[in-house]
């Protein structure tokens, strides 16, 4: 599984990709051409798409701050007036948005403020100008948007470093909240952040999520909750694993499976065993000789009469 950055990150690629279809559904709607710098026309008529400069993305979450357990009566505005203290923003993103409607995109939710009426809380992304001022934002960590809700602040580009801070929790009950799954492990240390992995239509928990300790020391001790019971499940806690470490271990592993020979294979073995074949050919042979004996004696009596 991912960690809470893999997850945001995927859920970042799906609505680009919503995007994408809508803006050329109705382009194609109104008859008339998409925008050049949306893609390269080639001479086949298909299309490449522009990825985005990998060096271009690394800088830009350098300023950029993760913050999570924001209420979903938060606005952008009031997002910005809570950082405006250390530096000018660029842009505000909002993200774990579970829409009230299947036909409503997520971004489209948030902006007309169409929350699933279950959902309690969101998260956000806070692009600064400047880097220095996204490392002063970390300053709000815990501190209160409004009664009741304690934000968790962290830097955007530190995803490594959240594998080594998270645990995956699985067998979670259906309709357990963040707040319920916070206090199960604040126990084990200074909890950053809570992912519960949701339906994105109705909202429901999957029975599983991630949390996100501010030190590695903590993780050691939310292990040992393992087996524990949270609303009378027993919890299942791991430690999370970034999705692309594990598919390089998993394909480092089957290289090692192909190129090891197999334990228990004995050349000689398969040589008798064919050798103890012979047996079977002559019962073979032997079944046919009583065939043609019947057939000899058949004609014997047609013969005779």
């Amino acid at each position: 599984e991912s960690a809470l950055a893999s997850a945001d990150l995927e859920e970042t690629h799906q609505e680009q990709g919503q995007r994408r279809k809508v803006s050329r559904h109705s382009v194609k709607a109104a008859g008339g051409k998409e925008p050049e710098n949306s893609a390269l026309s080639l001479d086949d008529g298909q299309t490449k798409k522009i990825r985005a400069n990998p060096e271009e993305e690394r800088l830009k979450n350098e300023r950029t701050v993760f913050v999570g357990n924001l209420p979903v009566s938060v606005s952008k505005k009031k997002l910005k007036s809570f950082f405006k203290e250390y530096g000018p923003i660029e842009s505000v993103r909002f993200r774990s948005v579970i829409p009230a409607e299947g036909t409503l995109t997520k971004k489209l939710a948030a902006i007309k403020r169409k929350f699933h009426p279950d959902q309690k809380s969101i998260n956000a992304y806070v692009v600064f100008k400047e880097e220095h001022a996204a490392v002063e934002a970390l300053k709000r960590n815990g501190a209160q948007i409004t009664d009741g809700f304690h934000v968790r602040v962290d830097l955007a580009s530190e995803t490594s470093s959240r594998d080594k801070r998270s645990v995956f929790v699985g067998n979670l009950p259906y309709k357990v909240e963040e707040s319920a799954v916070e206090k199960h492990f604040v126990d084990c240390g200074n909890v950053m952040a809570v992912r519960i992995v949701r339906d994105p239509v109705t909202g429901v928990g999957k029975g599983f999520g991630y949390v996100l300790f501010e030190n590695t020391d903590a993780v050691h001790l939310a292990l040992k909750l393992n087996n524990s019971e949270l609303m009378g499940r027993k919890l299942r806690v791991m430690r999370s694993v970034n999705k692309e470490k594990l598919k390089q271990q998993n394909s480092n592993q089957a290289l090692k499976n192909v190129n090891k020979p197999k334990k228990g294979v004995n050349f000689a073995s398969k040589a008798a065993g064919h050798s103890q074949g012979v047996f079977i050919g002559e019962k073979a042979v032997h079944t046919k000789k009583k065939r043609q004996k019947k057939s000899v004696q058949t004609k014997k009596s047609r013969k005779q009469k």
